[in-house]
């Protein structure tokens, strides 16, 4: 009875999350290999924490991509990145539908969860869409950077444009710039670059929308109001979460320096969730760095290649004080009611979020001697999986990289589907308590 009890309870949610460990450990394992290095070896703990951020499209590194692992460890960091940014129940999906496989009932429902899907009969049209259109933006972008990478690298342009494609479009910001003299260089060669700019921020730009929100544009094109109320909202907020930040950056940290207009706005856009950076993160004030941290606790959209809370979140969380404050009941956008599970779910993940990257950076405050600040900025990048770092990632110890693991971990996978796989199944016999008022405020 027991055994059967369990097997009902390893649901999809379970499922999303061993596939996600799965894959960073087969990626740890490789990243291992003697040859997988540029120099000495990888170590255990520098061979799991690249994976994993890999895997979770993060971005954090303790070896300089570039100069410290060698093509064969740069290209199994390339191909976790790619399956992570796809999902990797997506990738799974993708090759079951190749070779003609029957999809059950319960892979469908863990696809429907993975992918943020509206319903199950879109699973096998959308898991199509996601894949052609994936790879047919990432090769677009790679052709689009060669005119900025070919003059100064030769042939080595062509997979240094492959690469940071791949890597802009997943949101993941992994660099391979990076060399044995300067290594942890990002994209700071190139912040006066316009055109490189542009593409890398419409490639983050693009991944971060979702999936769903591009179908929608796919399906309905200019005409917005027949858009789902997702993608309304996904598409207002994320304009709102770029030109806001890059306006108050510009003014705040970056009007007296060279580009500084296009840093502000690159800046704006790879915060919430690319993790690359042209500018030095180190120099800019508490402001700015409070800033960012706020914008990478958001990160991007559902069914996205990004992670962090989401932008539907806080819209949810923006529409339902709007509607507190004028003493509505209920919570609405774009001409819709949005339901009130939906509203205690998006208060439930911002707390969760918060808590979190709050008690990440007092644990490694504590165990790093870094001020709480620098910790903050640490924890909030990896929860949101933005990979964007104060220069410290290297040197922390074995705890605080194993914190920054797991935020990342549960950043990527996501916090409600953590939050379902570990809670109880929940009693069939449902009573409403008895209701009394309580003073907040």
């Amino acid at each position: 009875m027991s055994a059967k009890i369990k097997k009902k309870r390893f649901g999809p949610f379970h499922i999303i999350i061993a596939s996600f460990a799965g894959v960073i450990l087969l990626g740890a394992a490789l990243l291992l290999l003697p040859f997988a290095s540029s120099g000495a070896a990888a170590t255990l703990r520098e061979a799991l924490f690249t994976a994993t951020s890999a895997v979770c499209v993060t971005g954090l590194v303790v070896r300089d991509t570039g100069s410290a692992w060698a093509p064969f460890g740069q290209a199994v960091i390339l191909l976790l990145i790619q399956i992570g940014g796809l999902g990797v129940v997506t990738v799974a999906a993708t090759f079951a539908l190749m070779t003609g496989r029957r999809i059950s009932l319960m892979q469908r429902s863990t696809m429907l969860e993975a992918m943020s899907a509206p319903s199950m009969s879109e699973i096998r049209r959308l898991t199509g869409f996601v894949v052609r259109g994936t790879l047919l933006v990432e090769a677009i972008g790679a052709v689009l950077l060669l005119p900025v990478l070919l003059p100064v690298y030769g042939a080595r342009g062509i997979w240094l444009a492959v690469f940071h494609a791949i890597s802009a479009f997943c949101n993941a910001g992994f660099d391979i710039f990076g060399t044995a003299a300067q290594p942890y260089v990002s994209l700071t060669g190139f912040a006066d670059s316009v055109w490189f700019n542009a593409v890398i921020m419409l490639l983050i730009v693009s991944g971060g929308l979702g999936f769903l929100t591009w179908d929608d544009i796919r399906s309905h094109g200019f005409r917005i109001r027949r858009y789902r109320m997702q993608s309304k909202v996904i598409l207002v907020t994320s304009a709102a979460l770029i030109v806001v930040p890059a306006a108050v950056l510009y003014f705040a940290e970056l009007s007296g320096q060279p580009h500084g207009v296009l840093a502000a706005l690159f800046q704006s856009v790879t915060t919430r969730t690319a993790g690359f950076n042209t500018a030095d993160l180190t120099s800019l004030s508490g402001v700015g760095r409070m800033l960012m941290i706020a914008l990478m606790l958001v990160g991007g959209s559902p069914g996205s290649t990004a992670g962090g809370m989401k932008t539907t979140t806080l819209a949810v969380l923006v529409l339902n004080a709007s509607a507190s404050l004028r003493r509505r009941k209920e919570v609405h956008a774009f001409g819709r009611r949005i339901d009130d599970q939906i509203v205690r779910s998006a208060a439930a993940l911002a707390a969760l979020y918060l808590v979190l990257a709050l008690t990440g950076a007092a644990i490694v405050s504590l165990c790093d001697g870094l001020s709480f600040g620098k910790s903050l900025f640490e924890t909030a990048s990896a929860i949101g999986t933005v990979g964007l770092t104060l220069g410290v990632t290297p040197q922390l110890g074995a705890v605080s990289h194993a914190v920054l693991m797991l935020l990342m971990f549960f950043g990527r996978v996501g916090g409600l589907t953590l939050f379902y796989a570990a809670a109880s199944v929940s009693d069939p016999r449902f009573a409403r308590y008895p209701q009394e008022k309580i003073t907040i405020g």
